[in-house]
């Protein structure tokens, strides 16, 4: 049966643009090539334990709240919703200098700060008063209503002109990176190293290379509708999403790896499946990312030649270790949901093994693990280079999870002790299970100007996190929104 468009992978971004793009009518179908939906944001089992592969932290998920967050504002619309556990503070940060704890009110972050110091928290809060003033002129328009073409225009005049008035004093914001703002508000180098570890774990890039609309949606949402955790995990995201899907007729095929995408005088015409089933379809999106979409699933002769080798020579950012843990609970009842160690205040937050982000979500949904126990996933950048699975591979695991494992001890100090359950996952884990290129996090594009989700092919388009406007569950969920706002018309719009 001929579709009216085929999606190339059920992550975030696949998935809302699929949703979206069945809501809207279309004949949609999601060719995922694992088991599991979800990409990078699924969720996997292991004897009792329920385990996020990736994004653990999320702000405005809650259904009750007014939240700009572009992943509520497509399950609000697909008429879905999630149960969330709300907590503050968002994290324990720990410095070589101290710990302190990240709130999820402004000001009180900045109590926090001044513990550290205290000349740095009023720069800080001059940074913080910056970026919120963005938030402001943004928060008027509702990224459900975004597009990316000049349409855009019939969306936004006759409802928004008051937003758009405010906006305007801000736009040179707009395109500006963090590093730019915080530059100009703050000399303290402990807190513009804390910037630049906060636009990290956003972006997965420092404050020069983050744009400065996503940390101020950040700052601005987290204080004003908190954060929370979904009950049952990331997977309980992706399990929304395609409940959405499906509620209006939209299909998802799992074990359907598709090996090549169809192209016919410069048209797309289909996908063809490892096993050796065609699909044809005038529309084809592609969640994969621009490594994999134009090294591997094109032909070269389907491009530009210039266009391909420019988009292929995108730079990446490293890849990952994981660590995955169960443990025994008993004596941990004070334990924190997040933390961030940083080991060594020489090394830059981007050194490999350096920054450790952890995640502790049975502190919240103690349903995620077997009674009496808790679970963990830890995680720091790892270089894909240097690894290959031969008689080395699983003592360089060991070797490379040390780092994680010296950051657990700070917090849990008897871990080894306690560890039932130990999964270690390297760069060629990540791009294994995530079909992603050299297990990357994404593009390292800079100041965010990510690749647009158009192709010189017509009919061919794409989303997720080497897309518009990149790295981090909003902005990919945002990609989707802008994709399939691409083939819907301002009129279909007016019914959301």
């Amino acid at each position: 049966m001929t579709q009216d468009i085929i999606i190339i992978g059920s992550g975030i971004g696949g998935l809302t643009a699929g949703s979206l793009l069945a809501y809207y009518g279309y004949n949609t179908l999601i060719c995922e090539s694992h088991s599991i939906p979800g990409g990078a944001a699924h969720s996997f089992t292991r004897k009792g334990f329920r385990f996020d592969s990736g994004p653990s932290f999320y702000a405005g998920i809650n259904p009750a709240t007014d939240s700009l967050n572009p992943l509520q504002q497509v399950l609000t619309v697909l008429g879905e919703s999630l149960e969330t556990i709300p907590y503050d503070p968002v994290g324990e940060f720990h410095f070589p200098e101290g710990t302190f704890y990240a709130y999820q009110d402004n000001e009180q972050y900045g109590d926090e700060i001044a513990k550290m110091t205290p000349a740095g928290a009023r720069e800080y809060r001059a940074f913080v008063k910056e970026m919120l003033s963005l938030y402001d002129g943004l928060k008027g328009i509702p990224p459900i209503e975004l597009r990316s073409d000049w349409k855009i225009l019939q969306v936004l005049i006759p409802k928004y002109v008051p937003a758009l008035l405010q906006l305007l004093p801000k736009l040179p914001l707009i395109n500006a990176s963090v590093g730019q703002i915080r530059d100009k508000t703050v000399q303290d180098p402990w807190v513009k190293r804390l910037i630049d570890l906060e636009c990290f774990l956003l972006s997965g890039l420092k404050a020069e290379g983050t744009i400065a609309p996503e940390v101020a949606f950040m700052l601005g949402e987290r204080s004003r509708v908190g954060v929370e955790y979904p009950i049952g995990g990331s997977g309980a995201i992706v399990d929304a999403l395609v409940r959405g899907l499906k509620r209006w007729g939209g299909e998802l095929k799992l074990n359907a790896h598709v090996e090549q995408i169809l192209v016919d005088g410069g048209k797309v015409t289909g996908v063809r499946l490892k096993n050796g089933e065609t699909l044809t379809a005038p529309i084809v999106i592609s969640n994969a990312s621009v490594w994999d979409t134009y090294g591997k699933l094109l032909q070269p002769q389907d491009l530009p030649s210039s266009y391909r080798q420019k988009n292929l020579a995108t730079p990446t950012i490293d890849s990952f270790m994981h660590l995955h843990l169960g443990l025994r609970a008993e004596g941990l009842e004070n334990l924190k949901g997040h933390h961030v160690v940083v080991h060594d205040r020489n090394q830059d937050l981007t050194t490999p093994g350096n920054t450790c982000m952890i995640s502790i979500p049975t502190v919240w949904d103690a349903n995620l693990a077997p009674n009496g126990y808790h679970l963990i996933h830890a995680y720091t950048l790892e270089p894909y280079q240097g690894w290959q699975r031969d008689h080395h591979y699983q003592q360089q695991k060991q070797q490379r999870a040390k780092p994680l494992y010296d950051a657990l001890e700070k917090i849990i100090p008897d871990l080894r002790d306690r560890a039932t359950l130990e999964l270690i996952g390297s760069p060629l884990t990540h791009a294994h299970y995530l079909r992603r290129y050299q297990g990357t996090y994404g593009p390292a594009a800079d100041q965010g100007l990510f690749p647009s989700h158009k192709t010189p092919i017509a009919g061919l388009y794409r989303v997720g996190d080497s897309t518009l406007p990149g790295i981090g569950v909003p902005a990919v969920a945002a990609s989707g929104i802008l994709c399939a706002h691409q083939l819907v018309s301002p009129k279909t719009l007016k019914n959301l």
